[in-house]
């Protein structure tokens, strides 16, 4: 099968062909970004003020956040990709590798969170476990962060000198500096208004993108036809040839889509990933944070076809993209459909949604990163007992260290023959461990304080062995990148499980009344709150809002079916 090239470059003919009109959209968008910054900075008077909103927000700022926040342009850009390779196989991603896990998060793990008063995912080991596993979560979770800010920032850089013919170096300069600004003054708000925008700016760049590629093809019809023609019948499947033993391109059967992807990846990155969870954190009662991942959970069902179409248009209208024949990559999807279908202004407006999407992802996981490091690590084990205000100002000053250090980080990503690749790569190292501790300690109560950390270690560890060693050096035969990462997972997550179950067997578990609201079957007063007037409207209910994006997800199912 045939690999992604590494994301050093675009196609060199793909420069857009943009003017002053296109130009003025993109300056009036960063205005707003920064108007937005210089607002919510009045708000922010207190630490809770600047690393959650002040617990403030209702329930569908937070929710298109929250989505806002996952949809990076390394999804947009990577998931095209993996559709103009995989073809319909993208949709796992999406309604088996995101809703289901969505919902769980917002139905069982929110009160859990939000209950306790937590300030951060890895704060809630430190009340289940102990000081050990709270910091090694914290240090693994501020590495990931910031790889995964550079993952943006660089595939930023490189989109940016091929279509507008920027330098890398002042695209990195010129996104890394507004997003830097616009969280430092403002904090937590100011990253989440700016999502919100940016969601629909994101929207309004790839519906004439999907809307025009189908037009080109013949509409759906003609776009199957002309992808059954020369990909074959599978490529327009989700299902297709992914019995065990069967090859396809995804190197993937239904097994590993199922629990590798479908459990082991997406719980551990929706459930344990704070980038997305703090925007849930920030909701202004549990009711809204229950509803913050759910509310996301429909337009994430969606927007899967605003990411896919444009990749099996591309492959539809280059057959051969990605292959020696070409001289597209796969990661050349939109922007050859950018350069090909959009005239002048709605390509402003494209470029825009680009920009937006790089950094609605970099400034999700830069401003959760200045959380975890100034809550959980320097406040905790380094400077302690101070005033409030004193974190307030180092939040803003390793928000500033954070930037540059994803700006140093960058280039890493280079070495990795696909963006999203890249991705799974670091959720199977670092989500998925934290789930499986996560899970354990919620549901089973003998877990013990030492188990946290054992587990979380195994779990880092066997994930990486698997991946470096017996998938890099051959030691056992994998297809892909993507089919290697659905089994780092598995594997991370049963190193993990066992090793805490071991562990839990010689060392003595927290008392009953220390896990008050930590375990599943106990309760805190947070999680027992009385609903507030209107709570009880159909669309306030988190369990009809889940169990109907759920049945949503399985319905879309079905056309890709057969």
């Amino acid at each position: 099968m045939q690999t992604l090239q590494p994301p050093t470059s675009l196609a060199a003919g793909l420069q857009l062909p943009t003017n002053g009109l296109d130009y003025t959209i993109l300056a009036i968008y960063f205005v707003v970004v920064l108007g937005i910054g210089l607002a919510a900075r009045r708000s922010v008077k207190t630490s809770l003020d600047f690393f959650l909103s002040g617990r403030s927000l209702p329930a569908w700022i937070t929710g298109l956040a929250f989505i806002s926040a996952n949809l990076a342009a390394t999804e947009i850009l990577g998931m095209a990709a993996n559709s103009a390779q995989y073809g319909a196989y993208t949709v796992h991603w999406y309604w088996i590798g995101a809703i289901p896990a969505m919902v769980f998060l917002g139905l069982v793990m929110m009160p859990f969170y939000y209950g306790s008063k937590v300030r951060s995912v890895p704060e809630f080991l430190l009340l289940r476990f102990d000081k050990w596993a709270h910091l090694l979560s914290s240090i693994l979770f501020a590495f990931a962060a910031i790889l995964i800010a550079g993952v943006n920032l660089y595939a930023l850089a490189i989109v940016v000198e091929a279509l507008l013919g920027w330098p890398q170096w002042v695209a990195i300069v010129v996104a890394g500096a507004f997003v830097l600004a616009y969280i430092t003054l403002g904090g937590l708000s100011s990253a989440i208004y700016n999502e919100v925008l940016q969601f629909f700016v994101i929207l309004a760049a790839l519906i004439p993108i999907s809307y025009l590629g189908l037009k080109k093809v013949g509409g759906w019809d003609g776009l199957t036809d002309k992808l059954d023609a020369t990909h074959g019948h599978n490529f327009t499947t989700a299902w297709g040839g992914t019995g065990i033993g069967s090859v396809n391109p995804l190197g993937a059967n239904w097994l590993t889509i199922v629990l590798g992807l479908g459990f082991v990846l997406s719980f551990g990155y929706w459930t344990t990933n704070f980038a997305e969870v703090q925007r849930a954190l920030s909701a202004k009662n549990l009711s809204a944070a229950q509803r913050t991942p759910l509310i996301a959970a429909y337009p994430k069902v969606f927007i899967v076809f605003l990411v896919m179409i444009p990749g099996l248009v591309a492959a539809a209208l280059v057959p051969k993209i990605g292959t020696s024949g070409s001289d597209l990559q796969y990661n050349d999807a939109i922007p050859y459909l950018m350069e090909q279908l959009l005239p002048n202004g709605v390509l402003g407006i494209a470029v825009t949604g680009l920009l937006a999407a790089f950094m609605a992802g970099m400034a999700a996981n830069v401003s959760s990163f200045n959380t975890v490091f100034t809550n959980d690590i320097w406040a905790k084990y380094v400077v302690t007992d101070r005033e409030d205000e004193y974190y307030v100002r180092f939040g803003r000053l390793i928000t500033v260290i954070g930037v540059a250090a994803s700006v140093g980080t960058a280039f890493l990503a280079s070495s990795f023959s696909n963006i999203m690749s890249y991705l799974q790569t670091l959720f199977s190292f670092f989500n998925v461990p934290m789930f499986v501790v996560f899970i354990v300690g919620m549901f089973w109560q003998r877990a013990t304080p030492k188990s946290g950390f054992w587990g979380l270690l195994a779990g880092t560890v066997t994930a990486m062995v698997n991946y470096f060693w017996i998938y890099k050096q051959g030691i056992i035969s994998i297809p892909s990148d993507q089919g290697a990462n659905f089994v780092s997972a598995i594997a991370g997550f049963v190193a993990g499980a066992v090793v805490m179950f071991a562990v839990s067997l010689f060392t003595r578990p927290k008392s009953a009344e220390q896990l008050q609201g930590l375990v599943y079957g106990t309760t805190s007063p947070g999680m027992t709150e009385a609903p507030a007037a209107g709570d009880d409207a159909w669309y306030r209910r988190p369990a009809l809002l889940g169990w109907g994006a759920v049945v949503l997800a399985a319905l879309c199912y079905i056309p890709f079916s057969f």
